[in-house]
């Protein structure tokens, strides 16, 4: 943690997804506390030893909704300490309110995280209004305490709309915001926040929005880093020393590492059973042990989970290729 906010201008490079780790029953609803402290501290060293320039967590497939309180603040410290200063830390305190959050989001700082990605309230769908209102107070209430919008449309019932945006920016401690799948809108997006903020795509189309505009597209975001995140950082060496094409080279490898991932393309379809499918690619990839869905999230069609697990074997081979290459050089 750093005393100052994190600013726009810091935000460079892969910003890796964690799981949160869970002990071998955490499938059980009767088991109290569902966390794997050791996995936990040893998957942080391994992404940092790696190359990772940032950790995130508490998340849709780091099971935000489904951790008691005790297992997420417990996880943010471990998480925390073992970075020690490293990178920035930013954790997940998205509940159902604004004040629940405001809680959880003070308590967080209080541990030590640099930020937190932030879901905002889905019993019932935000407006603009009440989607920019709900975020403004959260940042006067912890202010120093950065805040990355979480930009879900299926879990928020809704994208954050481009005129959403241009409020948001204008929040200091919104400095940016964890990006959907990328579209037509990302431009109009792009122009809305005006380089106040950063909006983070997903690894595979980070060259794309560094085409539309390379001084603010300096960083993405990566749930597949915790599959082996050795080509999602040498991809962003590639782009951000100015190798564009060898950049989009691996961007393409990411690609198609995720064809099948999203069953029948739906990303629609995928959010229904985006906590399991996440993890059974992590569990295959091997690099980080999640452990077993928290429920209710437990069931998931076997057709779609065989997508997910050949998802992993294709990054764990980019990872282990990309370990060597660097290793013979």
């Amino acid at each position: 943690m750093t005393d100052a906010l994190l600013t726009p201008d810091e935000i460079r490079g892969v910003y890796a997804i964690l799981p949160t780790p869970a002990v071998e029953n955490a499938d059980d609803p009767s088991v109290e506390y569902t966390l794997d402290r050791d996995e936990t501290e040893r998957a942080v060293n391994a992404l940092l030893d790696d190359g990772v320039d940032a950790i995130m967590g508490a998340g849709t497939f780091g099971e935000c909704a489904t951790l008691t309180w005790e297992e997420l603040r417990d996880f943010a410290d471990i998480v925390v300490s073992t970075v020690a200063g490293r990178v920035p830390v930013l954790i997940g305190a998205t509940t159902l309110n604004t004040r629940d959050t405001i809680t959880r989001a003070r308590e967080l700082r209080r541990v030590g995280v640099d930020g937190t990605l932030l879901g905002r309230p889905m019993w019932a769908q935000c407006d603009d209004r009440n989607l920019v209102d709900f975020y403004a107070a959260v940042a006067e209430a912890v202010p120093d305490l950065a805040i990355m919008a979480y930009d879900n449309p299926e879990a928020f019932k809704g994208k954050i709309s481009p005129e959403a945006y241009g409020a948001l920016a204008a929040i200091p401690q919104v400095v940016a915001a964890k990006y959907p799948v990328f579209g037509p809108q990302f431009a109009e997006d792009l122009e809305a926040v005006a380089g106040r903020m950063r909006i983070l795509p997903v690894d595979r189309d980070w060259v794309k929005a560094y085409d539309l505009d390379p001084d603010t597209a300096t960083a993405c975001w990566s749930g597949a880093a915790s599959c082996g995140p050795r080509p999602h950082v040498e991809m962003g060496r590639r782009l951000l020393s100015g190798d564009i094409d060898g950049a989009r080279a691996i961007a393409a490898e990411l690609g198609e590492a995720a064809v099948g991932f999203f069953p029948e393309g739906s990303f629609a379809l995928f959010s229904r059973f985006n906590i399991q499918l996440e993890k059974i690619r992590l569990e295959e990839a091997g690099y980080v042990m999640a452990g077993p869905c928290r429920p209710p999230y437990t069931f998931c069609p076997e057709d779609y989970a065989a997508g997910a697990r050949a998802s992993g074997r294709k990054l764990a081979a980019l990872h282990a290729r990309y370990r060597d290459h660097a290793v013979a050089h």
